[in-house]
């Protein structure tokens, strides 16, 4: 049975540790990508789930994936507010495989066999819209960060890495 995880430190892309909660421990290196994503796509550094700073074009971040020969997805959760939806969203946007029951066990499973979905080098998969989801059903975003992270653990010791890429939203102009 699948359970919520404990609270934990996220890395930032850039290399910046972050406190779930906000609190930056070290600042991030100059704009570009350098940094964790830069040694995960090089293979120097274990795959894993990091923020990318909302002042940071994200197409920076496709680029280097897919020049380091990484196969890349966006899953938009713009309007994404409960887990039917989110189900819904990862079938469409990830193209996952027809045989995806829709449930916590099925994206499980899609994550630790990727078969369906060829990786080159490894897999880059960026998460927008993520913040109203968490937001609007917190138990089920708990969950869904939790498989994410599992996934990304699952690949972490092969040739064929997955990075997850929480996209922070840019600040709104008032």
């Amino acid at each position: 049975m699948l359970h919520r995880p404990a609270p934990r430190a996220v890395r930032t892309a850039l290399g910046a540790l972050t406190l779930q909660g906000g609190t930056a421990m070290t600042a991030p290196e100059p704009p570009g990508v350098t940094g964790l994503l830069a040694e995960m796509l090089d293979g120097t550094a274990p795959p894993g789930v990091l923020r990318w700073p909302a002042e940071l074009p994200v197409g920076q971040a496709v680029v280097a994936a897919r020049q380091s020969g990484w196969a890349t997805a966006l899953l938009d959760l713009d309007g994404v507010r409960d887990k039917n939806a989110f189900m819904e969203r990862c079938a469409r946007s990830l193209r996952l495989p027809g045989y995806f029951g829709r449930n916590w066990d099925a994206l499980a499973d899609c994550l630790t066999d990727l078969s369906w979905c060829p990786a080159g080098h490894g897999r880059l998969l960026l998460i927008r819209g993520w913040r109203g989801f968490a937001a609007a059903a917190p138990d089920d975003w708990n969950m869904a960060e939790r498989i994410l992270t599992e996934g990304v653990g699952h690949w972490r010791d092969t040739d064929e890495g997955l990075v997850v890429l929480m996209v922070d939203a840019p600040p709104t102009q008032s």
